[in-house]
């Protein structure tokens, strides 16, 4: 018996997990996040020039 074999086999479950794509959560493209946090940084600095 090796003793390398416990980590594969404690670690499947986690790579079973994380490949089990639900169809009912939200997808958000990545560039969309950007986008979002850059027109609010945007709009944030617009705000504080105005006041």
């Amino acid at each position: 018996m090796s003793s390398d074999s416990g980590g594969l086999m404690s670690s499947a479950g986690l790579v079973r997990y994380f490949d089990a794509e639900d169809q009912n959560t939200i997808r958000i493209d990545p560039r969309t996040i950007v986008a979002f946090g850059i027109l609010f940084g945007a709009l944030i600095l617009v705000l504080n020039a105005m006041a």
